[in-house]
């Protein structure tokens, strides 16, 4: 019966793709707001069907959890045979929980978002193919299906962070997302190249025959697979994109962040780990890729005046944390923070995306504050995910966070450990920093005081001109990112009045999210009996070692330490904005760190120096090589070959003049031409 339940996995990714296939087909018919409600449904469905495979997956013995099914043959040439089919195990089904349940939640706080956007259908299409892609990356059975989903996702991305094209920097910020990422691609590309040179087979099922593999050649396989896994993840060097990527709707970057893509590079990593393992070398590179991108994300976190900004780099610095505990062979502490970081940064990203929207897209911290009292539901759901992500018991971010650096700690990988502990410090104070701003001190210390209003004073004439909280306000032609850097903005006649809460339809996800960062990490709690996902991923990961403290107390050490880190970032963050700021353009942070401070504030100019790189030498490399590489030697030489047969042949042409007298002149030369051969050399 369990079997014959998981044969219908192939119902999980379906279900989203014919939400999307429907809503490009009569979206503008179905129309608003039952498009959204179409595509939320779809979501729906596939997260309860992801509910039965888990309960079927569960019945099975331990040994014996993992099952293909193969829904059709997808190529056959030569040697190579790849089926359409999809694997289930604890692996694929864990992440097909987290990304159809979030991804509905999700879905449902976009219906008040999008409310009265002109491509309210197009936009939900988007979201269910973003979704099915990720959900085929996830449970294909063969790379080459892995790497279908892997190119979905990478489309729909570009969609919809530039689903708001008339804007310039969403424009510009889908291409850069697109390409940055097509540079990791084409690692994932070669590696599949290779395994199918070295194995004869793509197929997951073929992943034990990395043992039989010389090092070197694992090696460069495992390099180049996690190249692929850096680009989608937002790893250094190839992070820059995703800050940019908060140009689409709010929605869109939550799952983006929480649910879909950037966690699609810790899955490959999870599920091609036999490379990794017998590499060795490859495993150190992906710790402390990990390490010191987390490291160096938290740091340009720390002074960002966008909201959407601080929590991107967020996401870089804890996909960061996902990577070091890959590094270190902690794959199912990974997964772990993969799906707690799902619950609080999707929380997160939904609640900025409820201050954007009841605050007239206003997105620069620096003029806020005090919303806590116009926005309660927002910024009780938003205290519980800054908790979660500072690494604070008992809430879910501190169960995984704790367990990365725990695992880092006792396989002796002191250096990356160290690197997480300075990491955990470092989130403790850039998220309680944006908390204080937005929520702490009072009503818009910048922008009302600017206009000479008092919001006590205000209140009752703003409330008579406040819009209904399911009014979206039409898109604002400037720019509604912030740059570091860029001044505060002068507050518009719409912006001084005070922000108001969410609908019902964007206000319940969040809340649910919340509920789920203070329960989430539950699941693994890292007492004998109580680690069930730990237990549940075994089957994935059942030929790794896998290291534990050799007492509760050396466990509870290493805990407390963590949690002391986090703590202190947090206290030093209160003591410098509990009174919020005390003018919009000065920021404590910014200041007491002096030139340091520039440095993070620009990403440490890597951007920058790519881009220049890429618009400087790069540029006029390519432009050399199209125009004398490529036109003078390539096309020359290709063109002088098709020049000189054009003209032997143009010769040969006249001598069909079709004249009799020619063709017997030649006769007679030939003629003439056999006699002398045979006179000059038959005789010999």
């Amino acid at each position: 019966m369990a079997r014959d339940l998981l044969d219908l996995v192939w119902l999980v990714p379906l279900l989203p793709l014919l939400g999307a296939a429907m809503l490009m087909l009569a979206g503008r018919r179905i129309g608003e707001p039952k498009a959204g409600w179409l595509a939320t449904g779809m979501m729906g469905l596939a997260f309860l069907v992801s509910v039965v495979m888990f309960f079927a997956l569960h019945d099975l013995p331990e040994h014996e959890r993992a099952h293909i099914s193969n829904v059709f043959e997808w190529l056959s040439s030569g040697g190579l045979h790849v089926e359409m089919g999809f694997l289930a195990d604890p692996l694929s089904v864990t992440f097909i929980l987290f990304v159809t349940g979030v991804g509905t939640l999700i879905h449902l706080f976009a219906i008040g978002y999008m409310h009265g956007d002109e491509r309210f259908s197009r936009f939900f299409a988007y979201m269910n193919l973003f979704c099915a892609s990720m959900l085929i990356l996830v449970l294909g059975s063969s790379f080459l299906v892995t790497f279908l989903g892997w190119e979905g996702v990478g489309l729909c991305s570009y969609l919809l962070i530039s689903f708001w094209f008339e804007r310039q920097g969403a424009a510009l910020a889908g291409k850069k997302a697109f390409i940055t990422t097509r540079v990791g691609d084409v690692g994932f590309m070669i590696a599949m190249f290779l395994i199918f040179l070295k194995v004869g087979s793509l197929d997951y099922s073929a992943l034990g025959a990395a043992e039989g593999l010389a090092s070197g050649t694992t090696t460069v396989i495992a390099l180049l697979l996690l190249l692929g896994a850096v680009g989608k993840s937002a790893q250094f060097p190839l992070h820059f994109w995703l800050p940019d990527a908060m140009e689409g709707p709010t929605p869109v970057s939550a799952l983006i962040h929480a649910a879909t893509m950037v966690t699609a590079g810790v899955f490959l990593v999870a599920r091609a780990h036999p490379y990794f393992e017998v590499s060795g070398d490859a495993m150190t590179v992906v710790a402390w890729v990990g390490a010191g991108t987390a490291l160096l994300a938290a740091t340009v976190a720390l002074v960002q005046p966008d909201i959407k900004r601080v929590l991107a780099y967020s996401t870089i610095s804890q996909i960061g944390f996902m990577f070091l505990a890959l590094g270190v062979g902690a794959y199912a502490a990974a997964i772990f923070h993969v799906v707690t970081h799902a619950f609080f940064k999707a929380t997160l990203f939904l609640g900025a995306g409820s201050v954007i929207h009841g605050n007239r897209d206003n997105q620069d911290m620096r003029v806020m504050g005090g919303y806590r009292k116009y926005l309660p539901l927002t910024a009780g759901a938003m205290t519980i995910a800054w908790l979660a992500i500072a690494g604070v018991p008992p809430f879910s971010g501190f169960w995984s966070k704790d367990e990365i650096l725990t695992k880092a700690f006792l396989n002796d990988e002191y250096g990356v450990w160290l690197f997480g502990l300075v990491t955990a410090a470092l989130t403790g104070f850039y998220m309680t920093r944006l908390i204080l701003l937005v929520f702490g001190g009072t009503i818009t210390t910048a922008s009302l005081a600017a206009s000479g209003d008092t919001p006590d004073a205000d209140a009752h004439s703003a409330a008579s001109q406040e819009p209904s909280a399911n009014d979206h306000a039409p898109w604002d032609p400037t720019e509604p990112t912030v740059a570091f850097g860029t001044p505060p903005r002068a507050a518009t006649v719409d912006q001084l009045h005070p922000p108001h809460e969410a609908p019902p339809t964007m206000a319940l996800p969040v809340l649910a999210l919340a509920g789920l960062a203070i329960v989430g990490g539950f699941i693994n709690i890292p007492l004998k009996g109580l680690e069930f996902l730990t237990e549940w991923l075994h089957p994935s990961f059942a030929d790794v070692h896998e290291v534990h403290p050799e007492s509760f107390w050396e466990g509870f050490a290493l805990a407390g330490v963590s949690v002391v880190v986090g703590i202190v970032g947090i206290a030093l963050a209160v003591a410098l904005y509990r009174k919020g700021l005390a003018a919009a353009d000065r920021d404590p942070v910014i200041e007491r760190l002096g030139p340091m401070g520039r440095v993070f504030g620009h990403a440490y100019y890597f951007d920058a120096g790519v881009s220049r790189v890429v618009g400087g030498p790069l540029h006029r490399a390519a432009r050399w090589l199209s125009d004398t590489a490529d036109a003078r030697g390539i096309d020359g030489a290709v063109n002088g070959v098709g020049t000189l047969v054009q003209r032997a042949a143009g010769g040969l042409r006249k001598t069909q003049s079709g004249l009799v007298r020619n063709y017997a002149l030649w006769i007679v030369i030939g003629t003439a031409a056999l006699l002398l051969f045979l006179l000059l050399y038959a005789g010999r």
